[in-house]
């Protein structure tokens, strides 16, 4: 429901969102790229004095450990990315009543952004499995890490791939639940900084595969938790 009472006012720069994570189920995100040490330490402050979680996505590498020490200083717990600098910063441990999601990578590269996507989903109450480094420059790494997917009973898979992007649409073509395909800017040369992992993807022949913006882990995983908590709902 939308009211006027769910934003809060942070000083004289941000304006939070205390209410999407009931609204909506997605909880509100904090993408410190760009903004200062404190103005990131005072939205975080003002998330937690009205809810339970954040994710807080990109945090500069000269204010990580800060943002971090921050955060447990205040008494919280942290749950930080591999090879990543976003956290989710938590009051007490988040059940997991949404079911399940798959997150898998086409390099060690891509594992950041799809750290951003484990965030996200389990914020939003869903258990995740990971599978990193399982690109098809070695083909037959995919099907060990399809089967467990599947013995897993995944109810969405989230891919992230670099260079030309293929992942997305052989897991897509092997497996009965929805993919989320996140282009990765890992590559080089032409169309090495995503757009030809972009465009394979939008181009994909593989039905039941959606597409996300290039390095988009955040959005990524709000999809396919959002995918897996209706799933869960109705059974």
């Amino acid at each position: 429901m939308l009211s006027l009472y769910s934003i809060k006012e942070v000083g004289n720069f941000a304006k939070v969102d205390i209410d999407r994570q009931k609204r909506r189920g997605i909880p509100e995100v904090v993408f410190a790229q760009g903004k200062t040490a404190s103005e990131t330490k005072g939205i975080i402050e003002a998330m937690m004095s009205e809810s339970g979680s954040v994710v807080v996505s990109r945090i500069r590498e000269a204010d990580y450990s800060g943002v971090v020490s921050f955060a447990r200083d205040s008494g919280w717990s942290v749950s930080c990315g591999q090879n990543s600098t976003s956290i989710l910063i938590y009051k007490t441990a988040i059940k997991k009543a949404a079911g399940s999601v798959g997150i898998i990578t086409a390099g060690t590269s891509d594992i950041w952004i799809a750290e951003e996507a484990r965030l996200v989903c389990e914020a939003m109450g869903c258990e995740c499995h990971t599978s990193y480094d399982v690109g098809i420059a070695g083909i037959q790494r995919v099907f060990a890490s399809v089967h467990d997917m599947i013995e897993k009973d995944v109810d969405a898979i989230v891919v992230v791939a670099g260079m030309e992007g293929a992942l997305a649409t052989v897991i897509s073509s092997l497996v009965d639940v929805p993919v989320v395909g996140v282009p990765a800017s890992a590559g080089y040369g032409y169309g090495g900084e995503g757009s030809a992992a972009l465009a394979s993807m939008l181009q994909s022949c593989a039905l039941g595969m959606a597409v996300v913006n290039i390095d988009n882990g955040i959005g990524a995983g709000a999809v396919a938790a959002s995918i897996s908590r209706r799933a869960n709902r109705r059974r």
